[in-house]
């Protein structure tokens, strides 16, 4: 699983002109699931980001997670994070799970950040045609892949 992590000010997810969600202060989440991704993938990134020190504390020094803060998630699904970009001039996904295996871990990694503790979880629709609206605070983005995890 990819994740781009975005520290937010704000942000929010419209579906055919109509506001679906909208956080407050916290992180947009935009999540790619890839093929061979697995639930244990799932829990090891949902327990990073929720532990993500990225939100700055009194002396301006990042030391405060989402959870410090009370912060929100948002989270979005990006097939596009498994873009292989590598020949030629158009991305294949083919990297990215089928909608059949990505929904369900998708659905799962966002129970899994409420499970870490995150009180208020918000997504977009999977598969939908989203417009995503976001206020970057410092700006802040960070790109985590479960695989890479320790």
């Amino acid at each position: 699983m990819i994740a781009v992590v975005q520290r937010v000010k704000n942000a929010s997810v419209t579906i055919e002109s109509k506001l679906y969600s909208e956080i407050s202060q916290g992180f947009l989440v935009l999540l790619g699931v890839m093929r061979g991704d697995t639930k244990a993938d799932a829990d090891k990134l949902a327990a990073k980001i929720a532990n993500l020190r990225i939100f700055e504390d009194d002396n301006e020094k990042m030391n405060l997670s989402c959870l410090d803060i009370n912060g929100q998630i948002l989270v979005v699904s990006q097939f596009t994070l498994g873009a292989d970009c590598t020949h030629g001039r158009r991305p294949n996904f083919l990297n990215a799970a089928p909608p059949d295996e990505a929904n369900p871990l998708y659905e799962y990694f966002s129970n899994q950040l409420s499970v870490n503790g995150i009180s208020d979880v918000k997504t977009g629709v999977f598969g939908a045609d989203m417009a995503v609206n976001l206020l970057n605070d410092g700006p802040v983005t960070i790109i985590l892949d479960s695989k890479e995890l320790k």
